[in-house]
């Protein structure tokens, strides 16, 4: 057991990053807001393991929010970096390793013919959303209510993640001017979604959404909402965009459009295709894709896009993902601490509602369906914070929102899960 006696050095860390640092974070879904307490400094990750700067040790499952899908210090990941730093960190020229690392995409995702790299989601959402604003030439963009796509000016509108937790769904600084062509929708709605195009049959250039969202909780689209956006998208000459930051190579190799069978015509990527290094990518169609710059006219650039240490890690993972025992492995630990998490919930008369895709989850404390935002918002946030605790306390590392997803990797052994099923039943039987 820990406590907060125990964590003292995070606590003085933390004063003191407050000093340099606004929040002391540099990024707001770090900053424990919506559990209350102090973050935890870490000082060392390996396997399923997070150990913070006072010794104490915590089964983690948050995988840097994703990344970490084959565990920290995976011995093929950190062996590619080594390799790669021995000839340079950056050198602002093409390497091989960036068009090994495209290949890799292109084979596993199914409607991408053509990818650029860049260092982060938030880039690569942000590029996309340019890009399918200059192939169309429209101007308006629809996103969902709860959808996180990057702290991109444009969709920082009812966004989910960190905006959700601290309850600022439209920041300042966020100009009129900037948002007045987004379009914000309820999540799972074919009725809005047909009006939307109704009233705006030739104005909207992109749909854009997360397949399996991660940034209000693990939520799920139905067939039915997939189907139309597919058919609604291509009738109305508007582009579908994935955002698969979170879900890309997570629920499964090909990624979500994969898993449902719904081919986008742009994907977002990042997080799992950097291999727990700053990379991101976004990638589609070739005819789309090659209205980029300097094939077309589309701006984008970027000087550390395709970092040798980045691509080596990236290629690393990817390569190791194309082995299909890996989500085979990922899907049967999953659903053991899935059904370990709900059994305990039931038995201690805990309203809760469990979604999960893959190795992707979320314990909601509500006792009805959560399928958007408009759900998702009224869990019971105060118990998520006890219950947070009360993991963290027994050395389980949770999100530290109720609107964010755990994730499973492949070092989360039979004992990990067990341990965590046992913290947790502990846990819930104090709230």
């Amino acid at each position: 057991m820990t406590n907060s006696e125990s964590r003292k050095s995070s606590r003085v860390a933390y004063e003191r990053a407050k000093q340099v640092t606004p929040g002391g974070v540099n990024s707001a879904a770090r900053a424990f807001g919506a559990v209350g307490g102090h973050p935890i400094f870490i000082k060392h990750a390996e396997g399923a393991w997070l150990t913070d700067i006072d010794g104490n040790r915590y089964i983690d499952y948050i995988g840097s929010w994703g990344p970490m899908i084959l565990g920290h210090q995976h011995p093929q990941v950190k062996h590619a970096i080594q390799a790669a730093l021995e000839h340079g960190t950056s050198y602002g020229a093409p390497t091989e390793a960036e068009t090994r690392l495209a290949e890799l995409i292109i084979e596993a995702v199914p409607s991408v013919e053509m990818v650029r790299l860049v260092s982060s989601g938030t880039e690569a959402t942000l590029s996309t959303i340019r890009l399918a604003r200059g192939a169309t030439g429209r101007d308006k963009i629809v996103k969902f209510a709860g959808n996180y796509h990057g702290h991109v000016d444009s969709l920082l509108v009812a966004a989910g993640s960190a905006a959700a937790t601290l309850a600022v769904p439209n920041s300042p600084g966020v100009t009129k001017g900037t948002s007045q062509d987004t379009i914000v929708l309820e999540y799972n709605s074919v009725a809005s979604l047909q009006a939307t195009f109704e009233e705006y049959p030739n104005e909207i250039a992109a749909v854009i959404l997360e397949p399996v969202c991660g940034n209000m909780g693990c939520v799920t689209p139905s067939a039915e909402f997939l189907q139309s956006l597919r058919a609604l998208t291509e009738k109305y000459g508007a582009l579908l965009v994935f955002d698969e930051v979170m879900c890309g190579f997570r629920v499964d190799q090909g990624g979500a459009q994969k898993l449902f069978g719904i081919a986008p015509d742009l994907t977002v990527m990042g997080k799992i295709v950097g291999g727990g290094l700053p990379l991101a990518a976004f990638g589609g169609k070739q005819h789309i894709m090659k209205h980029v710059l300097p094939a077309g006219r589309v701006f984008q650039a970027g000087t550390l896009s395709g970092n040798p240490l980045a691509t080596a890690a990236g290629i690393a993972t990817l390569e190791a993902l194309r082995d299909p025992e890996v989500y085979k492995f990922l899907e049967l630990q999953s659903a053991k601490l899935a059904v370990g998490l709900a059994q305990s919930a039931r038995k201690h008369g805990v309203p809760h509602q469990l979604n999960r895709v893959g190795s992707m989850m979320t314990l909601f404390f509500h006792d009805q369906p959560i399928t958007n935002w408009a759900t998702a918002s009224r869990c019971d946030t105060a118990r998520f914070a006890k219950f947070f605790w009360g993991l963290m306390d027994r050395g389980v590392y949770w999100p530290c929102s109720q609107f964010e997803a755990l994730f499973v990797s492949l070092a989360h052994t039979d004992d990990l899960i067990a341990q965590t099923i046992a913290a947790a039943d502990e846990a819930l039987s104090q709230l």
